[in-house]
């Protein structure tokens, strides 16, 4: 790989980890930049499984106080999670491949993201009572499958999740969404690597950058009004939906 591609993919990863830690948008700008550097779509989609591993990681240094504050076993039952979902979705994927469950992806993306914009009058209707802590639990099981097979938007539908079935903060759920996503990533990574092409500088030079835009967004969620972040991750969500319907 030529340096003058690894450096833009490297600022690739920057823009990449701040949109996906701000809307859980992430492949939008990953993607695309991987398909640039000239990655044929399978090499690009493992690749870049790798590098979006940084987003959570940049995350994770920024605000590991606000991410310890449900507790270290919490924490760790919800990594445990996330990974086994991550590896369940994987095998899927490649055992049986997407098949038809693309036709589904824009309409369940496009529901999370109103689903997030709507989250605090829903939390209102329920009496502000969180739904019991094993739907919870099964929710990160499930969307984090979803996020080893397929992927896209899978922040916006764990932000959904975390709002409306877990007592969390907004901005926890933010911090814990890349997180989780991370560990998803990770474990899909392994079995992607295994039977998978993957280009290592392009991963790393993606990955190196996520860390940077994923350390910066916690930083910049401070300075955003809650309700315009909702805004944020529901535009974003409603054009990613768009945007594979039409694919």
């Amino acid at each position: 790989m030529e340096l003058t591609t690894f450096a833009l993919l490297v600022l690739a990863g920057v823009a990449t980890g701040f949109v996906g830690y701000l809307t859980g948008m992430a492949s939008l700008v990953s993607y695309p930049a991987m398909l640039a550097a000239g990655l044929s779509p399978v090499a690009a989609n493992v690749s870049q499984t790798l590098g979006l591993i940084g987003i959570g990681a940049g995350a994770a240094t920024r605000a590991m106080p606000t991410l310890l504050a449900g507790g270290r076993r919490d924490l760790l039952l919800q990594l445990g999670l996330a990974a086994l979902g991550g590896g369940i979705g994987a095998a899927v994927l490649l055992v049986g491949g997407e098949g038809s469950f693309q036709l589904v992806v824009p309409w369940l993306i496009l529901l999370a993201s109103l689903m997030v914009l709507v989250s605090p009058r829903l939390r209102r209707l329920q009496g502000d009572r969180s739904a019991p802590r094993w739907v919870y639990l099964a929710g990160v099981l499930a969307v984090s499958t979803y996020g080893g097979y397929f992927g896209a938007g899978a922040g916006t539908i764990y932000l959904a999740l975390a709002l409306l079935a877990s007592s969390d903060a907004f901005k926890r759920s933010m911090i814990l969404k890349s997180v989780l996503l991370a560990a998803t990533n990770i474990v899909a990574a392994v079995l992607f690597i295994a039977f998978g092409p993957v280009s290592w500088w392009a991963a790393l030079a993606l990955g190196l950058g996520c860390l940077v835009g994923g350390n910066l967004g916690p930083a910049a969620q401070q300075l955003i009004p809650e309700r315009v972040m909702r805004w944020l991750v529901a535009v974003a969500g409603v054009g990613l939906a768009a945007w594979l319907a039409r694919a």
